[in-house]
């Protein structure tokens, strides 16, 4: 039924006011809950971003959980990557791919290889550039390529990226972090996983029982209003290609609840 709703209103073009209407009043509904922040640090000793700027990346305006959810989100990371054999603290270069307003990025300011971050929402990135001096920021467009040079990374990772483009996007996505990627790096995805199937209308399951990609709300490509939802088959046999899968865990990405983890490696040599 939400679904409908927000498809209705998006054909309407009432759905970007209704947005900012709804977002406004769970900020002010939050106010009293985020006062104990008011010093603007989190535990990490990191800044805080705008209750706004927050609400663009988590959806919630909560202070905590986007604090509490940047943090799982980064020990999913080190978990995964460390249950095969990968030492995050012994990367050179780390790209946080829609990177936020650093709710994860955050997390990697005392490893000892280079921090970098990507989005195309320009406000997301301008805060990280002003506030998290230990990383490097840059905005990238909504279609490839990146402003980075080929196998610049050793360590990729896109949480809650893929599960907002459209399938045109997928693919082209996809190739430009393999080619970002050196030999025998790893990318980490989040997906909207099995766990999410029940929230489809039935001609969506049956697509997604298929093994096909569903993807809602295509012309909000890239937030949080464009979903996607991927069957591990597609993962495996459509949007994994040109990569080894190392490990696939149901609802592996803590920070991003109910999500699916996937941890990539790009082939030593060139096939």
């Amino acid at each position: 039924m939400r679904g409908r709703l927000k498809q209705g209103l998006d054909r309407l073009g009432l759905l970007g006011p209704a947005r900012r209407v709804r977002q406004a009043l769970q900020i002010a509904a939050f106010r009293g809950r985020n006062a104990r922040f008011r010093h603007q640090v989190g535990p990490d000793g990191a800044p805080i971003p705008p209750a706004r700027l927050i609400m663009l990346v988590t959806g919630t305006p909560d202070v905590e959980w986007f604090l509490t959810g940047g943090r799982l989100a980064a020990d999913s990371i080190r978990s995964i990557s460390s249950g095969n054999g990968v030492d995050i603290d012994r990367a050179r270069a780390i790209l946080d791919f829609g990177c936020g307003c650093g709710r994860v990025a955050r997390g990697w300011a005392g490893v000892g290889g280079e921090v970098h971050g990507c989005d195309y929402n320009r406000r997301l990135v301008e805060w990280c550039q002003r506030h998290l001096r230990f990383g490097r920021f840059e905005v990238n467009e909504l279609r490839p390529p990146l402003p980075y040079p080929d196998g610049r990374f050793d360590l990729v990772y896109a949480l809650s990226v893929f599960t907002h483009l459209p399938e045109e996007l997928q693919r082209p996505w996809i190739e430009d972090l393999h080619r970002i990627l050196e030999p025998g790096g790893h990318l980490i995805l989040s997906v909207h996983g099995r766990r999410y199937r029940d929230e489809l209308r039935p001609d969506e399951r049956r697509r997604f029982d298929e093994g096909r990609l569903v993807v809602r709300l295509e012309r909000s490509a890239g937030t949080n209003l464009c979903g996607a939802y991927h069957p591990v088959e597609y993962v495996r046999e459509t949007l994994a290609r040109g990569f080894t899968v190392l490990d696939y865990i149901p609802e592996g990405a803590l920070g991003n609840p109910h999500q699916d983890l996937v941890l990539l490696r790009k082939a030593l040599s060139p096939r």
